[in-house]
């Protein structure tokens, strides 16, 4: 059967899907307080489904000490009171279904909340029925923690607890406990919480820090990294002077993820995208976990998340994946909830709304499903955010150096006044730039040319391409700005050409394509060359 059959299959909707990721905080406040909610996003989903794009993604709405703003599970089964109720959930499932939309959750399971009762038993001996649900380890003989494992929140990934006498492992913030995977009874429980959000109507899962579930039993010390900057992480972050064997990525997590493929198969056209951060070893794991069909269904790194906007380094982090993992699936994105945004990243930010079009077609012509983050369409930029206006425990550690990830965070601006049309409160929890605010929803919608209107355009006529879905990805030779690449499917093949710059560029085509039309932009073809305008971008077809 071909792989263009295949993607029309109902469980494969995932295939080439794009999928729109919601920060729930920071998306649409409903009732005032200053803080996105459910309700909010029931809102503002025929805003999503007029985008074109298959489905959305929500970054955690559970119950919560938000100390990692949701992050930090406290009841997997809850929602936070500041984000609604379980009807308002059930509302909004039923809404995007009728608009076309599935609906994709986080399941943070590595690790949870402090105050999860889980780990409020576990840690109140060493006898009790939850006693081997948390990763603990006695101390060594000097006093000092179990081993050199770091946080990636900075200092050692072991806290003390008065309470045991013992160390416990958490690989982001002290708050955050790590689960012990080696328990089969901690996986069946967690199982049962994923089987809760089955039962009422999710269509698949987002799985965060997915290859940090299994730990080293023995705890064996990491060695130090060949060289630093292994991990996507600042510089000034101890925690990529290791090469983290022990702590995270261990073969038996290949097990987890054959565990949930089985319960994700027991209900109908169900998908999940692991994360798996960035690295060396990246796309060798996003192979191991998605080839065949008894594991993730895709997965996604941070390869295209830390990158700028050279033609060189996108060819280059595509073809290492292609190379190693052709027979798996990959999500690509540029930007997300924990990185600084494309437009600045890229260094675009005067021509961010010319710029974010063109990035968008360019990920969205990947071999691969593609994740847009709230607000790439109206090409918003990071914030640049004072200190003491800050939330996230990870800028403020490591400020100045680092600024942390509140300024992707902030909220989505639906209008242009000093609330942006957020929210009726005079705090919204993070302030919105008045850079956003000349970008919002209210001044680009309908109007021609703007970039809101032109990534609609291009994901509507991406929905009729089948080989931007189902081809495969060969690249074409060329040089700085372009980037060019052809999508083949059978004896068909579409080649896609981008420039990625803000001054025209020419490029020789090296195949005879009719050029294509509908999509938004705009290039001159005299016979085999291509001119094209700043951050133009050229598709045509042709048959092998």
């Amino acid at each position: 059967m071909s792989s263009q059959i295949l993607s029309r299959l109902p469980q494969n909707w995932w295939r080439g899907a794009v999928i729109y990721q919601i920060y729930p905080r920071s998306f649409m406040d409903s009732n005032g307080d200053g803080i996105g909610d459910l309700a909010g996003i029931t809102e503002k989903l025929d805003y999503i489904a007029g985008l074109g794009v298959d489905a959305i993604w929500l970054s955690p709405f559970f119950k919560s000490p938000m100390k990692d703003f949701g992050y930090d599970v406290e009841d997997y089964c809850a929602v936070d009171p500041m984000f609604g109720t379980l009807a308002d959930f059930d509302a909004m499932v039923a809404k995007a279904h009728r608009l076309g939309l599935k609906v994709m959750i986080d399941q943070v399971l590595s690790h949870t909340a402090e105050s999860h009762a889980w780990f409020q038993e576990s840690r109140s001996n060493k006898t009790n029925a939850k006693a081997d649900w948390y990763v603990w380890a006695d101390a060594k003989p000097d006093g000092s923690p179990p081993n050199n494992w770091l946080s990636i929140f900075g200092g050692s990934a072991w806290q003390w607890d008065t309470r045991r006498c013992q160390y416990y492992l958490h690989n982001f913030l002290v708050s955050q406990p790590d689960l012990n995977f080696h328990n089969k009874d901690v996986r069946a429980a967690l199982y049962e919480t994923i089987k809760f959000w089955l039962e009422r109507g999710v269509d698949g899962f987002r799985h965060d820090t997915v290859n940090y579930y299994m730990h080293d039993p023995l705890l064996r010390d990491n060695p130090a990294a060949n060289s630093k900057g292994m991990v996507d992480v600042p510089a000034v972050n101890p925690y990529g002077f290791q090469h983290h064997v022990y702590d995270k990525s261990r073969p038996e997590n290949l097990e987890v993820m054959r565990e949930l493929r089985a319960l994700f198969d027991t209900y109908p056209n169900i998908a999940a995208v692991g994360e798996l951060g960035a690295g060396a070893e990246t796309n060798r794991l996003i192979a191991q976990y998605t080839e065949g069909s008894d594991k993730m269904h895709m997965c996604y790194g941070f390869d295209l998340l830390s990158s700028k906007a050279e033609a060189k380094y996108i060819r280059n982090a595509v073809e290492e994946f292609e190379a190693v993992g052709k027979a798996g699936w990959i999500c690509w994105a540029l930007s997300n909830h924990d990185v600084t945004r494309a437009a600045t990243r890229w260094n675009m930010p005067e021509q961010s709304m010319e710029f974010a079009p063109l990035s968008l077609a360019l990920l969205c012509s990947l071999r691969g499903s593609q994740c847009l983050y709230q607000g790439e369409e109206l090409g918003l930029t990071e914030a640049d955010l004072p200190f003491e206006v800050l939330q996230d425990p990870y800028g403020i550690a490591f400020w100045p150096e680092m600024k942390g990830r509140d300024g992707c965070r902030t909220p989505m601006p639906w209008g242009e006044g000093v609330r942006g049309g957020f929210t009726t409160s005079s705090r919204p929890w993070l302030p919105i730039p008045p850079e956003h605010r000349k970008r919002a929803v209210s001044r680009q919608l309908g109007r021609a040319g703007s970039s809101l209107e032109r990534t609609k355009q291009f994901l509507h006529w991406r929905k009729t391409q089948d080989l931007l879905i189902d081809g495969d990805i060969v690249f074409h030779d060329a040089e700085e700005p372009v980037l060019a690449f052809s999508r083949i499917l059978g004896d068909r093949a579409m080649i896609c050409v981008f420039n990625v710059s803000a001054a025209p560029a020419q490029y020789n085509l090296p195949v005879q394509a009719t050029a294509l039309e509908g999509h938004g932009f705009h290039a001159t073809l005299s016979g085999q060359t291509l001119n094209l305008p700043k951050y133009g971008a050229f598709f045509g077809v042709y048959h092998l």
